[in-house]
């Protein structure tokens, strides 16, 4: 299926307030795009402007170089997955999967042979006859997937359509959905603000705050790379530490000072002198044995273990910094972390080109009931670990 380019030129769009805030943006032609936020930064009614259920209030929208913006959703060839699947309850999966294809003046056999390779893709040949109240919760977003592929259409936008699965199935299907995505070879479209989702399917992905984009470019760019403490905080778990940059390097480089300790840092996002957040990935610190003898090298800082928390496949390591800092420490379970111990002193190797220094304040997050890998500062730290909310 060729095409499914998507362009968007100062889109906005206003309600009350400014939900879409002047968007440019392309997604290229077998891309799986994904639109990663928090409730309200505008990841949905950017998807409801590209199918054509919002009128932009500014902008252009176009499919393959086709102006879309004033176009009717049914003469679009986007199809949508809604997060409740939208399923007819009273008809048969084959019907459901059909329902689209009944205007299109097809034969019978014509439109058994669509539906039957639609349900194929997405593994429910044999399921024709069941209604959705007999299916389960995967089974039924795969249906939905397939009445929208059934279609044929150049794009397919995804609305969080794996929020109302729980946590095992989530992980699973977003595997699946990855595949598919790779064998019908369309552009997909994912909105959701859960950010193991967008890094584990996505080709590349924008960062979205207050109807703006924050950041775009790859998983592994943005999460390794993060352009400011609003990103690094909501793409996965961030330790921010308030600290002063006390000299500039060559290139980015830089020096910082937390407490009395000093840190080179390879990467800079800041080019005055003064205060300034540094921030670092749980998986990037390393716990090393407090020297008896004082001496310490570079980038180590003294600590304290305060809690451990057993996660399965690794350890939750949280550190208090001699400088007052709450860190997390992510530890794999390989049998190193059986010396470990709550109480124990020890220090803190913050690699240079692990630590970055980044413009922006923080945003306030809850805690969400079924975050993992989180840990709440206390509440006199001055800094402490920032967990991804995602809700």
């Amino acid at each position: 299926m060729a095409g499914g380019r998507i362009e968007l030129v100062s889109l906005t769009k206003r309600f009350t307030d400014i939900a879409v805030d002047r968007i440019d943006l392309t997604i290229d032609s077998g891309e799986f795009f994904s639109l990663l936020g928090p409730s309200g930064c505008g990841k949905t009614t950017t998807l409801r402007l590209i199918a054509g259920f919002e009128q932009p209030t500014e902008g252009t929208i176009l499919l393959d170089g086709v102006e879309m913006t004033n176009i009717p959703p049914h003469r679009r060839n986007v199809n949508t997955v809604f997060q409740s699947y939208a399923l007819f309850p009273f008809l048969s999966v084959f019907d459901n999967v059909a329902f689209g294809l009944r205007n299109r003046h097809l034969t019978k056999a014509e439109m058994s042979k669509r539906v039957g390779d639609a349900l194929e893709l997405v593994q429910l040949t044999g399921f024709e006859k069941r209604r959705p109240g007999m299916l389960s919760g995967g089974q039924q977003q795969r249906v939905a997937l397939a009445r929208a592929l059934v279609l044929n259409p150049s794009v397919l936008l995804l609305d969080e359509p794996l929020g109302a699965l729980d946590a095992k199935l989530r992980r699973s299907l977003k595997v699946e959905l990855k595949a598919l995505q790779e064998r019908v070879g369309i552009t997909f479209l994912y909105v959701t603000h859960d950010q193991e989702e967008a890094l584990t399917m996505s080709d590349r992905l924008a960062v979205m705050n207050a109807g703006r984009i924050a950041q775009l470019g790859t998983p592994r760019t943005i999460y390794e790379e993060p352009a400011d403490t609003y990103v690094a905080d909501f793409l996965g778990v961030s330790n921010l530490m308030e600290v002063d940059v006390v000299e500039r390097g060559p290139g980015s480089q830089c020096r910082v000072r937390l407490g009395e300790t000093a840190l080179a840092v390879e990467r800079s996002e800041v080019e005055a002198l003064g205060p300034a957040h540094a921030v670092i990935r749980p998986e990037r610190v390393r716990i090393e044995p407090y020297a008896q003898d004082g001496q310490a090298g570079p980038n180590r800082v003294p600590a304290m273990i305060e809690r451990l928390v057993f996660l399965g496949a690794s350890t939750q390591v949280m550190l208090r910094l001699a400088p007052g800092p709450l860190l997390q420490a992510l530890v794999p379970n390989d049998g190193a972390e059986a010396t470990l111990s709550q109480g124990t002193p020890v220090r803190a190797f913050l690699a240079p080109e692990a630590l970055r220094v980044l413009g922006g304040a923080a945003r306030e997050v809850p805690l969400a009931e079924d975050e993992h890998l989180i840990a709440s500062p206390s509440p006199d730290s001055p800094a402490g670990v920032l967990p991804h909310s995602g809700r």
